[in-house]
């Protein structure tokens, strides 16, 4: 199956080639691509990162990232992402993560990048609510105007590795330590200006009830605004056990949904694109056996469905 925040894409071809551990540029200078003489991921000084469960699972996607921005031909190029993978006292390499997991998780990333940056185009004095925010780059990646106004949103363990690890955004910025299920920090966003909500690799950990009230509680709180992220099926659910990553975490991914399912979150929501991962712009730069993969599973229709992205309006 397909995970999330980890990126078990579609048939990889074995470990990523590219080890953004290993030497090349850095922030504050080049050398074995960690602190000291140790690295990131192999015992030695580094910035240890002790997280369990789901939220061990944005360690893996942070990597793929990393992986992406040493690429040839990189699709996100997240300079910040692989400085970060070298800072880090994490062994990546117990993730297994493959070069076909690296492209998709930058290809999902990408997606939504251009869905978000869409709706601050036309909307320059817009509220960003970025649900579990892990350790993701976007604002930084996007970087918007004066008049944005950006929530990210994440438990407080993980917020507080966020401070440590990245410089405070140019942007009028909130960081809120909270679960995104806890209704009580929604107060914090202005009610009166158009809202993009965002949430990559989240919503499946969420129960049923969780998911649907979290996003129902956020259409009902803004005036107007888009939705963009990306959703497991229940054929999903049912084969997790089939994810390396997952196993690896102790994490257990949970609510599964379709087009009727998310159509039927609000009447005043409706989907103006969604498509598969294994159909994302730029899928053809998959490693040839993860291509050959991607297309053979694509034509199966409940895989297919496995892990789709979503772009609504309300």
């Amino acid at each position: 199956m397909t995970s999330s925040r980890p990126g078990d894409g579609p048939a990889g071809n074995g470990p990523a080639g590219n080890d953004p551990r290993g030497s090349g540029p850095r922030s504050g200078g080049a050398g074995t691509g960690g602190p000291g003489t140790g690295g990131p991921g192999t015992g030695g000084p580094g910035i240890k990162v002790r997280l369990t469960g789901e939220k061990e699972t944005l360690l893996p996607t942070l990597y793929a990232r990393a992986v992406d921005c040493l690429s040839p031909d990189p699709i996100l190029g997240d300079s910040m992402a692989l400085d970060t993978v070298r800072r880090i006292d994490y062994d990546f390499r117990a993730m297994r993560l493959s070069a076909g997991d690296a492209v998709t998780v930058a290809l999902r990333a990408r997606q939504l990048d251009r869905w978000t940056a869409e709706f601050l185009d036309r909307h320059d004095d817009a509220v960003v609510v970025h649900l579990g925010c892990g350790l993701d780059t976007r604002v930084h990646r996007l970087d918007p105007g004066p008049g944005v106004r950006w929530f990210d949103v994440d438990y407080p363990e993980v917020i507080a590795l966020r401070r440590q690890l990245y410089p405070e955004p140019a942007a009028d910025y909130t960081a809120v330590p909270s679960s995104v299920t806890d209704p009580a920090w929604v107060a914090q966003v202005p009610a009166d200006r158009p809202t993009m909500i965002v949430a990559e690799g989240l919503l499946m950990y969420l129960t049923e009830a969780d998911a649907t009230a979290l996003l129902r509680r956020l259409i009902v709180h803004a005036p107007h605004g888009a939705a963009a992220f990306d959703a497991f099926s229940g054929f999903a659910i049912r084969t997790q056990r089939l994810s390396r990553v997952l196993r690896k975490a102790g994490a257990r991914v949970r609510w599964g949904t379709d087009r009727a399912g998310i159509a039927a979150l609000s009447p005043r929501l409706r989907i103006v694109e969604d498509v598969s991962a294994l159909e994302l712009p730029g899928i053809e730069q998959l490693p040839p056996a993860s291509r050959l993969a991607a297309r053979a599973a694509a034509k199966v229709p409940a895989v297919r469905d496995t892990w789709r992205l979503y772009h609504c309006r309300f």
